[in-house]
């Protein structure tokens, strides 16, 4: 099939893309090719033909940029990662990525395979809730790090649960919205100008995503807490079509932001830092993590200063985590930096149209909560380092070092393109 063949050669682009700015990296540091180029240019290929060969098999109707996207932001991030291990000799990194990544990639095959029809998601709505609340729970018994309970350690083994709760809360708001989207919609009170749904229908998703939050402000991740906020109003307003429940999400967003900016003393912190980066030099106790990140985007200008050769390092701890935007943005500049966006936009925009596309409400309702995670993602992160708003820790989708978000994401992706497949049938043709 066409579209198949498009993407396998968009395959070979993308690890092609990846194993030059491998090899960009080693020439720029020791002024030879990596004596690894060889072998992550082959395990990166294989990862790719093996999920191009699950989706030709189970999914030959999707959508070709997802795949291949998926892969050169995947591979731009374990080469980014690979970049700062040179400045970090005692903490090496890129290699337990790449195993995350085939981790990821493995259980992208795996959904594709055993997933026939996303529909058969929907009969698990209340399940995938609750799970969702369970995994949101259990990092406030662990020890907090850096401040933030995020994080659950096991025999050396560190997960962040958060990360497969908010797939689940995407699959339950987008069944619970499906069903009830009529009652949301017309029934109930009118309220100045807007009619809010009998409580009987709305409460089970309120009350969910109340606890969620709940249970996020105690573990001190607001991050996550807007992400699920943002992903609840707009499927809300989606399932309704109703402008008002934007309105209702800012002015509670607003409010809700407010109270933890003012009360919250970790908040406090971040929005003091946001509204003056440059404090910490005034008062002589040299540039903060933001500061530097801001050095490190203006350092990078238009065209960057060439993988490698930039000093992004100094931000500290949250270099190949939080902050590795920075990494890109200096060294790549604003021209590599927006294609790093673009990407992002071929991901958010493709998942949009698989949403428009499919018949089914619930369907279409979770294709545009997926492509909307990655698109709140993105925004909340870039925005953080870039000083846009305040900083939340969180992992830029495929780029940041961190097990549970790549393999997460790649979780998403093969839901997209599940969703995608089915999008584009032939009515007649039906499901697998």
């Amino acid at each position: 099939m066409r579209r198949r063949g498009v993407e396998l050669a968009l395959l070979f682009l993308a690890v092609g893309l990846s194993v030059c700015g491998y090899v960009s990296v080693g020439l720029a540091r020791h002024g030879v090719v990596p004596p690894g180029a060889a072998g992550y240019g082959a395990g990166l290929g294989v990862l790719a033909l093996l999920a191009h060969i699950s989706v030709r098999l189970r999914a030959p109707y999707a959508d070709p940029l997802l795949l291949p996207t998926a892969v050169l932001l995947n591979g731009l991030g374990l080469v980014l990662i690979y970049r700062l291990d040179q400045e970090t000799p005692h903490d090496q990194a890129a290699l337990t990525q790449l195993v995350w990544s085939t981790v990821g990639v493995g259980l992208f095959i795996v959904v594709v395979l055993a997933l026939k029809d996303h529909r058969d998601l929907q009969r698990y709505a209340y399940l995938s809730g609750l799970a969702a609340l369970a995994l949101l729970a259990v990092p406030i018994f662990f020890p907090p790090v850096n401040g933030a309970r995020l994080w659950v350690r096991i025999a050396g083994l560190s997960l962040q649960p958060g990360e497969f709760a908010k797939v689940l809360l995407a699959v339950f708001f987008a069944a619970y919205l499906a069903a009830n989207r009529s009652a949301l919609a017309y029934a109930g009170r009118r309220v100045l100008w807007m009619r809010l749904p009998t409580g009987r229908v709305l409460g089970p998703v309120v009350a969910i995503w109340l606890v969620s939050v709940a249970v996020l402000v105690v573990e001190r991740d607001l991050g996550t807490s807007l992400l699920f906020f943002g992903l609840f109003v707009i499927l809300l307003f989606v399932a309704t079509g109703r402008k008002g429940w934007l309105a209702v999400g800012l002015l509670l967003g607003g409010a809700g932001a407010y109270a933890a900016a003012r009360f919250e003393p970790h908040v406090h912190t971040r929005v003091a830092d946001w509204l003056h980066p440059l404090a910490s030099i005034e008062s002589g106790e040299g540039p903060n993590q933001l500061a530097q990140s801001l050095f490190a985007f203006a350092a990078g200008g238009m065209l960057g200063t060439g993988l490698g050769k930039g000093e992004s390092i100094l931000i500290g701890f949250a270099a190949k985590s939080d902050f590795i935007l920075a990494t890109a943005g200096e060294e790549l500049g604003l021209v590599g930096l927006s294609a790093v966006f673009v990407l992002y936009g071929v991901l958010v925009a493709r998942g949009y149209r698989a949403g428009l596309a499919l018949r089914d409400a619930f369907g279409r309702l979770l294709a545009v909560g997926l492509a909307s995670i990655l698109a709140l993602q993105v925004f909340v992160i870039a925005g953080g380092v870039m000083g846009l708003i305040p900083l939340t820790g969180m992992a830029m989708p495929f780029l940041a070092q961190g097990g549970s978000s790549v393999v997460t994401n790649w979780i998403m992706v093969a839901l997209l393109i599940r969703l995608s497949d089915s999008a584009r049938r032939r009515p007649e043709e039906g499901s697998e």
